[in-house]
């Protein structure tokens, strides 16, 4: 029973932390309220995320830039037969950005940025019928990217960066699931089980901090004339390793701690290690300015989330290593289709528009209420004022809607666990609102 327990506690939480959905696309407030295109743009600073090679466009010797964006998601969950249903609580997530670019000749640019390339949260009701697939995740992944930007051509540059990652994840989730499943129909647990029948009796919450990974940030950027540029930029694949994660076991009170603990594995007297991918993304985009006041862009941006096959999560000491675990993922690669416009009404200020499509890499045999994999639709708008010259203030409005998944099936575990019923079936919609601010200075 405990390595039952233990396997479908570890598949789930490791599967998701490390994938789908985690990619954060808010590197900058300006591009935000655009539609996130950025590839074929001269963004100063902020062109280290989007495209390194624009770095060397910029118009002053120093560009400074910083920003946070706050994302309100919510997830809800409906049961097939409607008679139940469950929504996740709106606790920000609060990705940011730093950028400081230095212009060191006409010809020759170099900078650094601090960014959160991979970051993202839920938190479901603690005692949901879910739970035994996740009560709350969290991971946090930070970029740090020292950049250089060389213009070979007045038409023609080249840049590239490298890309520093480190980060943490943490998960709770339910070792027993409400309703205490087979267990409850062990005779001297039975009176327990009919005492908290809506409750988690034990659950487990996992924490993790990654090694440093590296990796690298390269483009491409020419005016085909002064109205049309194209940019191109490629992202490596980078790789994060867990290697001293811990764990600890709750229990909803001392009674059931005492009745119950035997029978849990012992997550706390050991360590894990486990791997994961952060994919590659290939990003092509094209601007046009038909008139000075208009620029108007696209970009195509394809995610090789094909890389995330598997997952191996080894334990240590020896004496644990009988519980490794071994899982077969199969993503397919992704990608997302982005348009944006600004237009500048005064010196002081500007307005921007844009919409994007974003494919899920997420089969349906792998989905998860742990970030639920829907295609989305994004629509952004914001603006930026400068109260004085070379001083902006950026402020952007996004809203993400997922395209609704009905009656999707989520392996829940061995049927030792959840009796009759070995997946978790339902409904999910998903949307988010993100409202983000950013500061720009340049001299």
């Amino acid at each position: 029973m405990k390595k039952i327990l233990l396997t479908t506690f570890l598949v789930g939480c490791f599967s998701i932390a490390f994938s789908e959905g985690y990619q954060v696309n808010l590197q900058s407030t300006k591009q935000a309220a655009m539609g996130h295109v950025g590839t074929a743009m001269k963004l100063g600073a902020e062109s280290m995320h989007f495209n390194p090679a624009g770095l060397v466009f910029m118009d002053k010797a120093v560009d400074l830039s910083a920003g946070a964006s706050f994302i309100f998601s919510k997830v809800d969950y409906t049961s097939v037969d409607k008679k139940y249903s469950a929504s996740t609580e709106s606790n920000p997530s609060t990705p940011l950005y730093l950028y400081a670019g230095f212009k060191i000749y006409d010809n020759l640019a170099a900078g650094i940025s601090l960014t959160n390339p991979y970051g993202s949260g839920l938190v479901w009701p603690a005692n949901w019928n879910g739970a035994h697939l996740v009560q709350d995740i969290s991971l946090k992944v930070f970029s740090i990217q020292p950049t250089v930007s060389y213009k070979i051509l007045d038409r023609l540059s080249i840049g590239a960066g490298l890309m520093i990652y480190a980060g943490n994840v943490s998960i709770s989730r339910a070792l027993i699931p409400v309703g205490w499943g087979t267990l409850g129909m062990v005779p001297q647990l039975q009176p327990l089980a009919q005492a908290y029948p809506g409750v988690v009796p034990a659950q487990a919450a996992l924490t993790g901090t990654a090694k440093v990974g590296l990796g690298y940030n390269v483009g491409v950027m020419f005016d085909i004339n002064d109205q049309w540029t194209i940019g191109a930029s490629y992202r490596s694949k980078v790789k994060m390793k867990v290697e001293q994660g811990t764990a600890e076991v709750n229990y909803a009170n001392e009674t059931i701690r005492q009745a119950i603990s035997p029978l849990m594995p012992k997550l706390d007297q050991g360590t894990f290690s486990a791997s994961m991918p952060m994919p590659a993304n290939l990003n092509i985009g094209l601007s046009y300015k038909p008139i000075n006041k208009l620029v108007l862009s696209a970009d195509f941006q394809y995610v090789f989330w094909k890389a995330y096959k598997e997952l191996n999560i080894d334990f240590s000491p020896e004496e644990l290593s009988s519980n490794n675990i071994s899982s077969v993922k199969n993503y397919s690669n992704s990608f997302a289709v982005r348009l944006g416009g600004q237009y500048t009404i005064t010196s002081r200020f500007d307005v921007r528009l844009g919409l994007y499509y974003d494919k899920t890499p997420v089969n349906d045999e792998y989905y998860n209420p742990e970030t639920p994999g829907t295609d989305k639709l994004g629509f952004t708008t914001g603006f930026s004022f400068c109260p004085i010259r070379n001083f902006s203030i950026d402020v952007a409005f996004s809203y993400v809607h997922g395209l609704k998944k009905n009656d999707v099936s989520c392996p829940a575990g061995n049927s030792f666990v959840l009796p009759g019923n070995e997946y978790f079936t339902g409904d999910y919609k998903a949307r988010a609102f993100i409202p983000a601010i950013g500061l720009s200075y340049k001299f």
